[in-house]
């Protein structure tokens, strides 16, 4: 049996179990979804919103590339976070890292990873360079990997409260909070390292008046 056989057969093994918990678990997972959060997190297969945050399918929309960017020109992301903002009428947005990410190492390296991710892995070194002077007292190489980890979290929160999309919603309807998360892939707990609540004042030069 091929690799992907195996992934239909075990999906009809899931949805079995699924029926025979609930026998209308799917009749209601087709309905309307209704997720409280937004999750924005890294592509890494270690890394599963719903598996690792204990929650049910429609609980969460979900969004991930690598390392849990939110970039101002990435149409993907831009599209998910106003669909769940405007549309789904989320409460939270998550942007959550992992420590032992592979794109936050490879941002910490020279190497030429050729054009694509040498453009996408750009956007953590602009981390670096904001807090160059902090994690240039970092000696210990696995202890800087990790804060710069929690650092990019932080930023990308940044990212998000720069958006019109966040910012009008803050506006007009006083939410959704901002929460910025690293998961600890050798314990398996969520640690918070960043919180931004709706209608919080940033950098004005950031900040839209004709919304």
């Amino acid at each position: 049996m091929h690799p992907f056989e195996e992934l239909l057969q075990d999906n009809k093994a899931w949805a079995a179990r699924m029926v025979a918990n609930d026998p209308d678990f799917f009749k209601k997972l087709s309905g309307l979804q209704t997720p409280e959060f937004l999750w924005i997190g890294c592509s890494d297969s270690r890394v599963p919103a719903n598996q690792i945050t204990n929650t049910q399918p429609g609980e969460i929309f979900v969004h991930r590339n690598v390392a849990n960017l939110v970039i101002n020109t990435d149409v993907n992301l831009l599209s998910v976070l106003d669909y769940a903002v405007n549309h789904l009428k989320v409460k939270h947005v998550i942007v959550c890292g992992h420590y032992g990410c592979g794109g936050i190492k490879a941002s910490m390296s020279k190497t030429d990873f050729k054009p694509v991710l040498n453009m996408w892995l750009r956007n953590i070194k602009d981390v670096q360079r904001l807090h160059r002077e902090e994690l240039e007292q970092i000696k210990d190489e696995e202890q800087k990997f990790n804060r710069l980890t929690e650092l990019n979290v932080q930023e990308q929160i940044f990212n998000l409260a720069k958006t019109s999309i966040i910012q009008r919603a803050w506006k007009n309807e006083q939410r959704p909070d901002l929460h910025g998360w690293v998961y600890g892939l050798s314990d398996g707990i969520i640690k918070p390292v960043y919180e931004m609540n709706a209608g919080t004042h940033i950098d004005p030069l950031y900040e839209y008046d004709d919304l």
